[in-house]
């Protein structure tokens, strides 16, 4: 167990953080996944106190964690008056049953938690329908532990009978209220699509990459606007399309939601149309945190991602952003020697990390440094399938 905080700020709930070790995630990696669902509680308005793990072949059936680890995290949830207990990977409709009459408080699944911060977030109507069709697949095939105030009266005729009509009721309810979202997300779609098509032959542009990567900060530097860009995860969930010209090349940039590892299938299918603007897209800038201590497996999950939409063979450019935030973990001899001050862009071309993709830029959004450079690689890039598209316009790129 590792403790993390002991003062509750005003108005936000006390929770604790469990995850397994495995051969899938060593514990490093586990404590990786940790601190990234520690910034997906806060995010959501929670106070993380302490992180537990255990190592597990594979997950208790019951109650996902062995018996021992169990009653460790509810003598802990007693004594420090903990509001919610949040597991990193998501649990079966029987688990949660079980844990949360072991803890006797609210228990959340990392797919739970990231549906809430998408709930919180969602600011159309588009994105709250797109939400709320992910909230209702979810909770489909959990609606047996809703009903467990029945299943501890006993005795009496007919109390079981009840029991089950109350929950068949519901699941016709909701499958009902899912597929009627979905009619009205096919409605949107069609009328999305339209829009893109009027569009017209203009290079599109979409901005991909992990969630707090600076997608939005680098679409207003682009852009001159005005998007929200916030340090928080999943800061940005409706699709934002601007006209840029970059020299006399006209483009669309679109701004995507973010990624995440473990990202809960129901919010793949729900926003499917904000996928396809990235399907539809001719360039991709796939935006990096270089700052980040794993970004290479962030830049594995959105490629990931973009295997599953069909879209890993688009033209790339790999966008490394946060250089002025970057510090040397274990700095090989180039690197002490030069000292992470004096990383300037020529070293940057020199590391490993140039020959990541076809193409890489290294930039900083916040620091407006070696913007240039990345407008003239999209112009280049953008410009080439302009000139296939329009072989006899005098556009020069």
């Amino acid at each position: 167990m590792l403790e993390l905080k002991k003062k509750k700020p005003v108005g936000r709930e006390r929770c604790v953080l469990v995850g397994i070790i495995n051969k899938e995630q060593d514990e490093d990696k586990s404590r990786e996944y940790l601190e990234e669902l520690r910034f997906l509680a806060d995010t959501a308005g929670a106070d993380p106190v302490h992180l537990f793990t255990q190592k597990l072949s594979r997950p208790d059936s019951k109650t996902f964690l062995g018996s021992g680890k169990m009653e460790e995290i509810k003598g802990i949830v007693d004594a420090e008056s903990i509001d919610m207990v949040v597991f990193d990977d998501e649990l079966t409709s029987s688990q949660l049953k079980n844990i949360e009459a072991l803890m006797e408080v609210k228990v959340m699944d990392r797919t739970n938690l990231i549906l809430d911060i998408f709930a919180a977030r969602a600011q159309t109507s588009y994105a709250r329908t797109q939400v709320e069709l992910a909230q209702y697949q979810y909770l489909l095939p959990r609606l047996t532990r809703m009903w467990t105030h029945l299943e501890r009266q006993k005795g009496g005729i007919g109390m079981r009978g009840p029991g089950e009509t109350q929950i068949e009721t519901d699941r016709r309810i909701i499958q009902q209220k899912i597929s009627l979202l979905k009619k009205k997300l096919q409605k949107i779609d069609v009328q999305m699509s339209t829009q893109r098509s009027n569009r017209g032959k203009l290079s599109r542009v979409a901005l991909v990459g992990y969630t707090n990567v600076g997608k939005s900060t680098l679409l207003n530097l682009l852009c001159k606007t005005d998007v929200l860009a916030e340090n928080k995860l999943f800061a940005t969930l409706d699709t934002t399309v601007r006209k840029i010209n970059i020299d006399n090349l006209p483009l669309l940039l679109t701004d995507t939601v973010g990624f995440i590892r473990k990202l809960p299938t129901q919010l793949v299918e729900s926003f499917k149309s904000t996928l396809d603007e990235v399907r539809e897209a001719d360039v991709l800038l796939h935006v990096v945190d270089i700052s980040h201590p794993s970004f290479m497996d962030h830049i594995d999950s959105v490629n990931k991602i973009l295997t599953e939409i069909e879209s890993e063979d688009k033209p790339t450019i790999m966008v490394f952003n946060k250089i002025d935030a970057y510090t040397f973990e274990e700095a090989d001899e180039f690197e002490l020697e030069l000292g992470p001050k004096n990383y300037d862009l020529e070293h940057w071309k020199r590391t490993w990390m140039n020959k990541v993709g076809e193409r890489a830029v290294f930039i900083s959004a916040q620091d407006k440094n070696n913007i240039e450079e990345l407008r003239r690689t999209l112009y280049k890039v953008a410009g080439e399938i302009h000139a296939a598209r329009f072989p006899f316009n005098t556009f020069l790129y």
